[in-house]
């Protein structure tokens, strides 16, 4: 049994080995306000939500379609992050 730079160990990840295609999940789940996808793994709350349900050609196709949905999440700063920027230059 080995573990990764943050302590999980492998031996949880094979517990949830199946024979289909693996969840794009990242393990870095927060679902971007703005944007609506995870910013890990793309997908939004109702694919992450139905995953299982999918039959496993929906799966592939969604899965082939994530790395395209990462431009969707560039230029939108998180929205606290947006209200300090506009903060800092009403006051200055």
């Amino acid at each position: 049994m080995t573990e990764d730079s943050i302590g999980n160990s492998s031996a949880t990840d094979e517990v949830w080995k199946r024979n289909e295609p693996d969840s794009p999940c990242e393990k870095i789940c927060m679902i971007h306000p703005a944007a609506g996808l995870c910013i890990g793994c793309h997908r939004t709350a109702e694919e992450i939500a139905n995953w299982a349900r999918y039959s496993q050609e929906d799966r592939l196709t969604r899965k082939a379609e994530l790395p395209s949905r990462a431009d969707q999440l560039k230029g939108h700063a998180p929205a606290r992050r947006r209200e300090r920027v506009r903060r800092r230059t009403r006051s200055s």
